[in-house]
């Protein structure tokens, strides 16, 4: 069997069935494609018309399909913007939509904290996107930030990325000119409705509280203590920007994608003083 057939193949019987996308790949054609190249260890680009070793890739299938664990999971790797990352149950799957906000910055950053960093995906790239920036990279989970670390030592990048177990800003010293954040923002009524996928997920990283705002709002209180004058913070909130707007009605929030909010140094102060917390609906 050829490798194109192989992944005809896979495509197939991931269609039949039906299961969830949305942790890299976003349609089955795309996460056969995933499931045998990188199951074969082959690049992305490789020759299609080269025999394939199905074998290999049935007891993969066999595990997304019957146990609905995402494929990242069971390659231990996922791409964000180009790189790849080492994964495991331990962190959530990258997928930040900030990941692709960093190079159109304006000003280049000198120092930047990644909070709540996972795998430490968003600190790598901030890393790498600007080569002269100093990063901090901080998370609750001493299982997570051990993710990290191994992903920052496999881009080479310990002179630059420092990793601090901190619960929100608990441990963060010092201001930042950048702020990063892909913080739990999945409300409690979302939590329950999740896809069979998300649940092989640490639930510390996905859940928000009931409007899914409650880590949210810990970051805008501590922020402006935080961002060095000049600085911004950029937040993603998933679906939850309405949510966030009738928390904060006098915040300009800059909304460079609806699921993520960015929010200048001289405005966090203005948040924290409105509204320490999500007003709560009626």
């Amino acid at each position: 069997m050829k490798l194109a057939e192989l992944i005809r193949e896979t495509e197939r019987r991931l269609r039949v069935a039906r299961l969830h996308y949305g942790h890299g790949t976003d349609n089955a054609h795309d996460e056969a494609a995933f499931l045998v190249l990188r199951g074969l260890g082959l690049p992305f680009d490789a020759d299609l018309e080269r025999p394939a070793d199905a074998a290999r890739i049935k007891p993969i299938l066999r595990k997304r399909i019957e146990q609905r664990i995402p494929a990242a999971y069971l390659l231990n790797e996922a791409w964000l913007d180009g790189l790849p990352f080492y994964v495991d149950r331990r962190v959530i799957v990258p997928r930040s939509h900030i990941a692709f906000l960093l190079k159109d910055l304006r000003s280049a950053p000198k120092r930047i904290l990644d909070l709540c960093t996972g795998s430490g995906c968003l600190a790598i790239l901030a890393a790498r996107a600007f080569p002269k920036a100093q990063v901090h990279a901080s998370d609750v989970s001493s299982a997570a930030l051990t993710v990290a670390a191994r992903n920052v030592r496999q881009h080479k990048l310990g002179k630059r990325i420092r990793l601090i177990r901190s619960d929100g800003f608990d441990q963060v010293k010092g201001s930042y000119d950048l702020i990063i954040s892909n913080p739990p923002y999945v409300s409690t009524l979302a939590m329950r409705k999740l896809p069979p996928e998300y649940r092989y997920e640490p639930g510390i990283a996905l859940a928000g509280g009931r409007q899914g705002l409650d880590f949210v709002a810990r970051i805008l209180e501590g922020a402006a203590a935080h961002l060095a004058r000049g600085g911004l913070l950029i937040c993603e909130i998933g679906e939850n920007r309405k949510a966030l707007e009738r928390a904060y009605p006098t915040v300009a929030f800059g909304w460079p994608l609806d699921e993520v909010f960015t929010l200048a140094a001289s405005r966090t102060g203005a948040a924290s003083r409105t509204r320490p917390k999500p007003r709560r609906p009626r």
